[in-house]
């Protein structure tokens, strides 16, 4: 700024030379919450929940050419072969021996009584090997399957709870108790992101809230400027999907100079008081926003690819964010989280999971062939699946047309990508697909193996809170290394 620095003990009054307003301390130090609501910058209503880090002063880095700060990359604890992932949740939990588990045993046993008298449910659809490693794949995800010396698919999943809200946000945060930070935050915190104009944690959701709403990508005690930023793809609009970054009727450079201004005072403020945790995130809410103007209305307009491109990813809305994560992590952020809701099947499997699969598998396999093709795959860790599994029996509602209930005790997921041995089946569960039974797989080793993929190891990642060190893998986890290249 080209005034002098103002200090707490100068109580004259020069004017601010870009609104010609009293800097008086004093009086901004009584009405500075009034003073942040009544700004002009326009970018207050963008709902980024990105939160200053304390000790990070943003306006003393934001001219720099080279920003420094808690999103600037950071080293890893060693070489990753990942740089960036993208998660596509299958929120709702897929039937895992309709999609990646065959069972031709279940299909012979199909109408007779199992497990406690409940009834066979054979998979409605046909298992096909592909590849050079003749990896199983129902016909549900043939596309993807097209890849199998790509995919690496985790047989023996397990968790703790099969209800929804409470394993979906176990499967991001690794918590079925307290608030913690996501997987996304973790990632964010430990390896910062490559590009200082977007967040480095991105979640596209189709609609509304998932289950466990912004806890799925909360930082909960990290600093808030890790936690994840929510957008709704199904906006007609980039600008509908991106609100209010844009300001057309002040200039950059003018907001530039109210933001340091505004940054200038919030320090003076915490110099002589104290920080006050709800300004420091509407602050860091208005930074983000406008370094955002200079890329991220393009990051997210995908009619700038080509027709063929847009094309192979299809016209489903997973295909459209499928479009734009590639977009993101071609540009640098860290992590994109794609949620894909609806396999909740306690009915009509055979047509709605049906439905469900075809939105995602020609969005995926178009996904992996656009990163190889740009010389992005190995460098980009890809994750399918949901947050339990589904029982081998027909669902006990009594439906006609059955479905099948939910089974925490298996289920599968599919990696791919950076880090990641193609052809690889790993794990096993019963005959039926009730039950892992070998080689199982928590969620935390699950998690510890994708910090690893990114050259983190999961012990060391942690973060003191209220005097014990904390870290996303809790006091468990273990790498699952077969499935690594």
């Amino acid at each position: 700024m080209s005034h002098s620095p103002l200090h707490a003990g100068d109580h004259s009054e020069p004017e601010h030379p870009c609104c010609g307003i009293s800097t008086n301390l004093e009086d901004y130090f009584l009405t500075r919450r009034q003073f942040l609501s009544r700004m002009g910058m326009g970018l207050g209503a963008l709902s980024l929940a990105n939160i200053i880090d304390p000790t990070y002063l943003s306006a003393a880095t934001a001219k720099a050419k080279v920003p420094t700060g808690p999103l600037t990359p950071k080293p890893s604890h060693f070489a990753g072969k990942a740089k960036a992932i993208i998660h596509i949740f299958a929120q709702g939990a897929p039937s895992h021996v309709d999609t990646w588990d065959p069972k031709p045993t279940l299909a012979r046993m199909n109408g007779k009584s199992i497990e406690g008298g409940d009834i066979a449910l054979g998979s409605p659809f046909t298992f096909s090997k592909y590849g050079q490693s003749g990896l199983e794949v129902s016909e549900v995800f043939a596309k993807t399957a097209a890849f199998a010396d790509d995919l690496a698919v985790v047989r023996s999943m397990w968790t703790d709870i099969p209800a929804h809200e409470v394993a979906t946000v176990f499967m991001n945060t690794g918590s079925l108790r307290i608030a913690k930070p996501s997987l996304g935050s973790w990632l964010v915190y430990g390896l910062g992101t490559e590009n200082q104009n977007l967040p480095g944690f991105i979640a596209l959701r189709g609609g509304g809230l998932p289950p466990g709403g912004a806890s799925n990508y909360q930082s909960a005690f990290l600093p808030g400027v890790y936690q994840g930023t929510s957008i709704n793809t199904q906006a007609p609009s980039v600008p509908q999907m991106i609100q209010n970054i844009r300001n057309t009727y002040v200039s950059k450079n003018e907001q530039r100079r109210q933001l340091d201004f505004v940054h200038q005072l919030n320090e003076l403020h915490a110099q002589n008081l104290q920080r006050d945790a709800a300004l420091e995130t509407r602050l860091e809410s208005y930074e983000i926003a406008f370094r955002m103007q200079a890329e991220a209305l393009d990051a997210f307009d995908i009619n700038k690819e080509s027709a063929d491109t847009r094309a192979a990813y299809g016209t489903s809305e997973q295909g459209k964010q499928l479009l734009i994560a590639r977009r993101l992590v071609e540009r640098g952020v860290r992590m994109v989280q794609v949620w894909h809701n609806g396999w909740d099947h306690h009915q009509q499997l055979q047509t709605r999971l049906a439905q469900k699969a075809g939105e995602i598998d020609q969005p995926l396999a178009a996904l992996i062939h656009d990163l190889k093709q740009r010389g992005l795959f190995d460098s980009t860790l890809i994750i399918w699946g949901g947050e339990f599994g589904r029982k081998p029996t027909r669902d006990r509602n009594g439906s006609e047309d059955p479905g099948r209930d939910h089974n925490a005790r298996a289920f599968s997921a599919v990696l791919a990508g950076g880090g990641i041995k193609g052809g690889t089946v790993h794990g096993a569960t019963d005959e039926f697909g009730a039950q892992a039974i070998k080689d199982k797989v928590h969620p935390h080793d699950l998690h510890a193996t994708i910090l690893h993929c990114m050259g983190m190891d999961h012990t060391k990642l942690t973060y003191r809170f209220n005097g014990r060190d904390f870290r996303l893998t809790d006091v468990a986890g273990n790498v699952v290394k077969p499935i690594l290249a």
